[in-house]
């Protein structure tokens, strides 16, 4: 959850739900407008499956600078290129309700503040209003965290942030025979440096 007032409406849903639908060949409802809030690979997934599912106009909302996003430049040049507004230094700020369904997303104006431990500049608030994207669905697609409760109660070493600490040969310190790799390890990454661990 992206933690907005809203985001559990009708007409909001998650980037990987959304993808999955797609892939198993279920049309989502796409409806006219869609807004997308992310800047990483799934949410660039996400955007230009909604213009090819039909939307006449998808919104990409993220809030930091399109330098900044974790996505491939490549799929976000993509995006640009099939028809998708990409919205910088814009933070999801509210979702928008009309009889039960999500008819909006409201985004706040964002500055370029101090470069933060990984090297992007912190997003401060502007001083101006918020703005209003009219969307017949938002899809969340931030990223997903990792469970690593249970890893850290069996004795596993957790660094900071929530992933697993691996050599990098991917055994686990301390524990001989016992692997990790992925996102688990590496953070958000890409398949081909999880299926490498593997």
């Amino acid at each position: 959850p992206i933690g907005i007032p809203g985001e559990e409406l009708s007409g909001v849903y998650g980037g990987v739900d959304f993808l999955r639908k797609v892939n198993l060949g279920k049309k989502p409802r796409i409806g006219k407008k869609c807004a997308v809030i992310g800047g990483g690979n799934v949410a660039m997934d996400v955007t230009r499956s909604a213009v090819r599912l039909g939307a006449q106009r998808v919104t990409c909302v993220y809030r930091r600078r399109q330098e900044d996003m974790t996505a491939q430049v490549e799929e976000v040049e993509g995006a640009i290129a099939e028809g998708a507004e990409i919205l910088t230094l814009h933070a999801p700020l509210r979702v928008e309700v009309e009889d039960g369904r999500a008819t909006a997303l409201w985004a706040q104006p964002q500055l370029i503040g101090e470069v933060d431990k990984a090297g992007r500049p912190r997003p401060n608030t502007a001083s101006v209003e918020p703005v209003r994207i009219p969307a017949d669905i938002i899809i969340v697609a931030i990223g997903q965290g990792i469970e690593s409760k249970g890893f850290e109660q069996a004795g596993i070493k957790i660094q900071r942030g929530g992933t697993l600490l691996a050599y990098s040969s991917t055994q686990l310190p301390e524990l001989d025979g016992v692997f990790a790799g992925g996102d688990c390890v590496s953070g958000p990454a890409t398949v081909v440096r999880a299926i490498a661990a593997g």
